[in-house]
Order: structure tokens, then sequence, then C-alpha cells
């Protein structure tokens, strides 16, 4: 499983037009999900979105975490981040999980994510065509895959 944690002032979802999701202060979270994930992955990324210390405190310092700023969060799907590109100029998507194994991950990353904040996570809709805007806060853009803990 990849994620790309964005932390943004603010961040909304559209679909057809009709605004599903918007937040202020917080995180805009992609997640991209292959196969092979399991419960250990969405673990280990949850505590991460959790608990990574990148908003700042009161000497400016990104010293807190999303639960010490009691920050809100958006998570959209986004398989593009499963793109192989060695091989070529059209990225192949293959490594991305159908989505009778994906969804029902997806959901259990936003459940799981919810508990561990203690907050309703908003969303997009997983297979839909979304407009996604943000406003990046600072900015600040982390990647991490379950599977390449660095």
């Amino acid at each position: 499983m990849k994620i790309v944690i964005q932390r943004v002032s603010k961040a909304s979802v559209t679909i057809q037009q009709n605004k599903v999701a918007a937040i202020k202060t917080g995180l805009l979270v992609l997640v991209g999900i292959v196969a092979e994930d399991t419960q250990e992955d969405i673990d280990y990324l949850v505590r991460k979105v959790a608990n990574l210390r990148i908003f700042n405190d009161e000497n400016l310092v990104m010293n807190l975490s999303l639960k010490e700023v009691s920050g809100d969060v958006i998570v959209v799907s986004q398989f593009t981040l499963q793109a192989a590109t060695k091989k070529g100029n059209r990225p192949s998507y293959i490594k991305a999980a159908k989505p009778e194994i994906a969804i029902p991950l997806y959901e259990t990353f936003v459940a799981s994510l919810e508990k561990e904040i203690g907050k309703k996570v908003q969303t997009g809709k997983f297979g839909a065509d979304m407009k996604v805007e943000l406003l990046n806060d600072g900015p600040v853009t982390i990647c991490i895959d379950s599977k390449n803990k660095e």
C-alpha cells in the first residue's frame, strides 16, 4: 500500500459538480492499494498518518501530529499511485488491486484511521471521477510505501 500525505490549509473533493468532502487544517491522504496488502499494511500506515510530527508548534517547528492539532482528514483512493513506469511512456496499472480487493481494504483503512484519531474521516468515492482541490501548507508532501519502510 502506498500513500501520499499532504498537509493542507484546506482541501475538498467534488464529484459531478457536487462537493462530497471539505476540510480546513489537516491532511489529504491519497491511497494506492495492491492485492497483496493486508491489515498489517493498513495498521502501519494509519499509525504514520495519525502520528507523523508534521504540524508546526508555537516555534514554527514541525513537531506536532495530526492527533495533537485535532486536524481533519480526507482520504481519496488513487490507483495511479501503483503505476509502473519502467517501460515506455504509458504507465501500467497492473499492480493496482481490482475493486473487489481494493474497496474492502480502502474501507478498512478509513475505519482504522477514524478509530486512531477519534473522529470522522471524510472521503471521496472509490472509482469515481473526482476533482481534488487543495492548498498544500508548507508545502509538506510525504510518500510512504508500507512494503518499503524507510
